[in-house]
């Protein structure tokens, strides 16, 4: 009985396994970059590159429709160039990256909104901003599956220099002159590849979620990267189907029921993980009862 629950969908319905696909390939590279970004103490700026795309998209739309191509590109062109922006007025003006690029963001997603709106329906809005999981075709799934595969490549080929900068970036700034920039950089351009894969299914309001979510909630079950990031990959895996079947059995969207799921388990994860709250308060009273025993 719970396996015909579970496996019937996908089994007996083909948009139901290509979303399924999609959402794997898609929780196989973004979610390593979500623990990256935050223990680099930017999980700000993936919802903000995530918003940013959208003025990008809309051109791309306004230019030839509903193709994927088209507003893939202009989503990575427009990603790109508020993050290059951002980095400029960093450098040059007293206000830190997470400003400047909240600045920038606010107006890229107006600006997108209002490109949207010039030719399009409040369907073609609604689709740009929430996804349509349960419409990906196979263009959509090799979309998604090249862009995981360059992701994963790229990942291991620069994994220790991401370590490194993660936990001690002057060690690197003092020994590798340039070379911090270009990782930094490269690290960006991937997040912002896979912030455009994610609008696809899950929209450019929705995609940063199964980014993050997976990524901080791992971070409360594991004190270790290779186990943080390896949850993290399992629990993206785990929303990415459980939503599916929440949203179809319960009749709910589609996009926003994974990212829901994916919301629960960090929740459940803050409260009752080994780094959580209650096993954290618990420690610290075995820990006074023991010194006051002393």
């Amino acid at each position: 009985m719970i396996f015909h629950l579970l496996f019937d969908p996908f089994v007996s319905l083909g948009f139901m396994r290509r979303a399924l696909v999609a959402c794997f390939a898609l929780s196989l590279s973004s979610t390593p970059l979500g623990v990256f970004l935050s223990l680099r103490r930017m999980s700000l700026v993936g919802d903000a590159l995530s918003h940013a795309i959208l003025p990008g998209v809309a051109i791309g739309y306004l230019l030839s429709g509903m193709s994927l191509m088209a507003m893939g590109i202009g989503g990575f062109i427009a990603g790109l160039l508020v993050a290059v922006l951002s980095g400029w007025v960093t450098s040059l003006t007293v206000l830190k990256e997470d400003a400047s690029f909240a600045g920038f963001y606010l107006g890229s997603l107006a600006l997108g909104v209002t490109l949207v709106s010039l030719r399009g329906s409040s369907v073609d809005l609604l689709h740009l901003l929430f996804g349509a999981v349960l419409a990906v075709d196979k263009r959509a799934i090799l979309f998604v599956g090249l862009i995981a595969t360059f992701t994963v490549l790229c990942l291991a080929l620069i994994y220790r220099a991401l370590v490194i900068e993660a936990f001690d970036a002057a060690f690197l700034r003092i020994n590798d002159r340039g070379y911090p920039r270009l990782i930094h950089a490269l690290f960006l351009a991937l997040v912002v590849l896979n912030l455009v894969a994610g609008f696809q299914i899950l929209g450019t309001l929705m995609s940063v979620g199964l980014m993050m979510l997976p990524a901080v909630a791992a971070r409360c079950w594991s004190g270790h990267l290779p186990g943080t990031l390896l949850i993290a990959v399992l629990i993206g895996l785990f929303s990415a189907g459980i939503g599916l079947l929440w949203s179809f059995y319960a009749s709910l969207p589609a996009g926003p029921a994974i990212v829901l799921t994916a919301s629960l388990i960090f929740f459940i994860s803050v409260l009752v993980g080994p780094r959580g709250s209650f096993t954290m308060i618990w420690r610290r009273r075995r820990l006074a009862i023991s010194k006051e025993k002393e």
